[in-house]
């Protein structure tokens, strides 16, 4: 088994746990609009804004990567009793994140961002909060709740942000809980005093933050090892992980032996909350009992994923598991119903088209083949769904079809370039999944022209295209079994 294929099983069969996410609650605020002129009153460009989103962010956005990954997530964390701290609680609850501990503090603002975007580029970034220690109440309300015994979480995520949630007392607290119940403490850190992290069990710096923590200046190999040598010192930790943005994730254990995992990105639109993604995957991972370095492989993959969307995205098991199967291999192209999905998502995102055709391909002959290629050039990748074995049988193709099952058939067509991913479907038609799908473009071949392709309604109605595809003529699975059974005879 390739390694992708062992890592997607791996993320697959893991459970659901149970974990705990302590840090600096954070509301993203997106303006879109545009700038076009110079405003007249002083040398500065003038903002139009066309509409707003909001996004969770810092521990929270931690907190979406981990529900989305199938964690049973809480957050622990201060919210001003403010507009904003009412948004960020109702899309935490929205999401299906546990938000029954969150502490409000009236002495304080809820942390929020505000990212100004002009088409794609941030031209503008406002922060209205209190980088203060919590104290007092506050303080007092999370260490209650790290103080339950036994410890209803399996392990704990320490998020960062430096907005003073996360003090000394704090760090403790959830380093002694989350040994009580023998689970793991993961942090993403911030500032440069490490010491305060020591006992947990992973740290999650950038170059930068563990070139402020050290003191090291990481122009190259020799320094990483430097600066990891010296976070194992100044925190306890095993094993020092930093992570190098497009160069990928760096890791050295206490016995010198080290890696680093180059990036899986295949292009990087925003890099917004890819250490939240990384630090997820990780005490995900982690919590569930998988290796480090499987664990640090399956977080860059996942990360490779944030960095292809503008603003934080929090990618799904499903999301990763796709990604994971991507990549030449034949049995990397079969998905499932969700994946299909995820990858349809994607790349709509990316702004590529999605080609989708659907047969039995029972006896694949040169006019399967012709058809695929055209089929593939008009978009960016080409979908096959492929009917099994009993929606087949349903067709009445003849006595003793298929031929072959659907395995041997998705194997098959596996092995043709044109073809980039295949579904099988089990419905007398396809129209179920190209409603999930909604694909740019539906191909079929032209003898269907007076038949009435299936999907065609829904796939213009939102804004897509169907094509009939020519037919080499002479080849059919039908003609070439009635070939086989007549020599037979």
């Amino acid at each position: 088994m390739d390694d992708c294929r062992r890592l997607r099983q791996i993320l697959q069969d893991l459970p659901n746990p149970k974990i705990l996410v302590v840090g600096d609650l954070i509301l993203d605020r997106y303006a879109n609009g545009k700038t076009g002129r110079v405003s007249p009153e002083a040398p500065v460009l003038v903002f139009e804004l066309d509409s707003e989103r909001y996004l969770l962010g810092g521990a929270c956005n931690v907190a979406a990567n981990l529900h989305n990954l199938g964690a049973e997530t809480s957050v622990l964390g201060v919210i001003g009793d403010d507009e904003a701290g009412r948004t960020l609680r109702q899309l935490l609850g929205d999401d299906g994140i546990d938000t029954g501990f969150i502490v409000t503090d009236r002495t304080r603002p809820t942390t929020r961002k505000t990212r100004y975007v002009a088409k794609t580029a941030q031209v503008l970034r406002v922060d209205e909060e209190s980088k203060a220690p919590i104290h007092g109440d506050a303080e007092h309300g999370l260490l209650a709740v790290l103080a339950q015994r036994p410890f209803p979480w399996q392990s704990i995520l320490l998020s960062d942000y430096g907005k003073g949630v996360l003090t000394a007392k704090v760090i403790r607290a959830a380093v002694d809980a989350a040994k009580s119940v023998g689970g793991v403490v993961v942090v993403d850190p911030k500032g440069k005093d490490y010491s305060i992290y020591r006992g947990v069990d992973l740290l999650t710096p950038n170059r930068e933050e563990a070139e402020a923590a050290t003191g090291i200046s990481i122009k190259g190999t020799a320094e990483l090892h430097k600066a990891a040598e010296k976070l194992r010192a100044i925190t306890g930790i095993k094993t020092a992980t930093i992570t190098l943005g497009k160069d990928g994730i760096f890791y050295e254990n206490e016995d010198g032996s080290h890696c680093i995992l180059p990036t899986e990105a295949r292009q990087v639109f925003d890099v917004t909350g890819a250490g939240d993604t990384v630090v997820a995957v990780l005490t995900f991972c982690r919590t569930c009992g998988v290796s480090l370095p499987d664990s640090l492989a399956l977080a860059n993959i996942a990360a490779s994923i944030t960095v292809g969307k503008f603003g934080t995205w929090a990618p799904s098991r499903q999301e990763v598991m796709a990604r994971l199967g991507e990549g030449g291999g034949t049995t990397r192209k079969i998905l499932t119903r969700p994946e299909a999905a995820v990858v349809a998502t994607r790349l709509r995102t990316e702004g590529r088209r999605l080609v989708f055709t659907n047969g039995c391909f029972d006896i694949l002959h040169p006019g399967h083949c012709e058809y695929l290629q055209k089929a593939r050039s008009y978009g960016d990748a080409l979908m096959v769904a492929v009917n099994t074995d009993a929606s087949v049988r349903r067709q009445e193709k003849g006595p003793g079809r298929p031929i072959n099952t659907l395995e041997d058939r998705m194997a098959v067509l596996s092995a043709l370039a044109a073809v980039d991913y295949i579904v099988p479907f089990d419905e007398d038609t396809p129209i179920d999944l190209i409603e999930m799908l909604t694909p740019q473009v539906l191909a079929k071949g032209e003898d269907w022209r007076d038949k009435g392709v299936v999907g065609r309604q829904w796939v213009e109605s939102h804004g897509g295209q169907v094509v009939l595809v020519p037919l080499r003529q002479g080849n059919s699975t039908t003609s070439i079994v009635e070939k086989v059974l007549k020599n037979a005879r």
